[in-house]
């Protein structure tokens, strides 16, 4: 095992603090081509590089492309890296990655730290920070868009199943209100949105959970991972490995869905009396449950408080 003393921080940089890199280099271990992607601030692509595999990686956000490419300048001059701009959930529209084939496919589905941290992103509830929160910056629908547009139920919809609300109605109820009378344009329009709905007691735990939900509602991110999650089995190689780290419950559970029903060798109804399924599991889980961050990791890093790492490879 890679000692965590040595890890941990090593593959910091000012764009991003990957999250499990320790677990991420020992689970693909051997593996000699590798598809990360989400690319960001190329922590977890160096730290594969270092440990001898090479590298495709693939994100939405140009500027996290620029800083990785910087960062990684003599790998890919060596023709071990390469960055390509795109969505995972899109991988077999990629001319690039027409046929290319991995025996090992990484995706980190972590918003960088760059992203939260810089105001013109939109990400953070930071007073004045606009209310963008688009990863690719070329697409259209801002989180001010979605919550100067969206119906009350929409709005519910958002905030109860991506931000895990009870009250979400309330908070719906309260932004159709306001924006009847100010459009919301800053984080402070949404922020004071949730004071009024819940009171002034809310605080920064309510506030990132929230905005957290806007996020994945801007970007389809549940949607996204659902579709990609099979694309992504079927690009490795006989033996290859996936994994994933999460950070919401919406998806730590669809992936977890996912790669159980791949490792069962029936997926048939249960009352049905002849099988007509494939008949045959696709692969086996590599991680029983749900790997977290150390204790280290999270002490350092409170943004991994929240990981979730869950490995699956194919058969052979």
């Amino acid at each position: 095992m890679i000692d965590s003393e040595t890890l941990t921080g090593r593959w910091d940089s000012s764009y991003h603090a990957p999250v499990m890199v320790e677990e991420v280099v020992e689970l693909f271990k051997g593996s000699s081509n590798v598809l990360d992607c989400t690319l960001g601030g190329g922590g977890h692509t160096e730290a594969l590089l270092v440990a001898g595999a090479s590298v495709v990686a693939i994100d939405r956000d140009e500027a996290a492309i620029t800083e990785a490419r910087k960062r990684l300048a003599s790998y890919e001059t060596s023709g071990r890296f390469r960055a390509l701009r795109g969505n995972f959930g899109e991988i077999d529209n990629s001319p690039e990655l027409e046929e290319a084939r991995f025996d090992g496919i990484l995706a980190d589905l972590g918003v960088s730290s760059h992203q939260i941290d810089a105001d013109d992103r939109g990400f953070s509830f930071r007073p004045g920070a606009l209310l963008d929160m688009r990863m690719d910056r070329r697409g259209t629908g801002t989180a001010a868009d979605l919550l100067n547009t969206l119906d009350e139920a929409d709005l519910s919809h958002i905030f109860h199943d991506y931000g895990d609300e009870p009250r979400a109605g309330r908070l719906a109820r309260e932004i159709v209100r306001r924006r009847q009378r100010k459009a919301m344009h800053v984080s402070d329009d949404l922020v004071d949105a949730i004071r009024g709905a819940y009171g002034a007691r809310t605080g920064p735990g309510d506030f990132a959970r929230l905005f957290q939900a806007v996020r994945i509602a801007v970007n389809d991110e549940i949607g996204v991972l659902e579709r990609a999650l099979p694309l992504l089995r079927d690009r490795l190689v006989p033996g290859g490995l996936l994994a994933i780290i999460s950070y919401h419950s919406g998806e730590d559970r669809l992936v977890k869905h996912a790669m159980r029903e791949w490792s069962l060798d029936c997926v048939c109804a249960p009352k049905q009396l002849t099988c007509t399924c494939r008949g045959k599991a696709l692969g086996e889980l590599v991680t029983k449950r749900g790997l977290k961050a150390t204790d280290i990791e999270r002490t350092k890093n409170p943004r991994s408080r929240s990981a979730r790492l869950r490995a699956w490879r194919k058969a052979a």
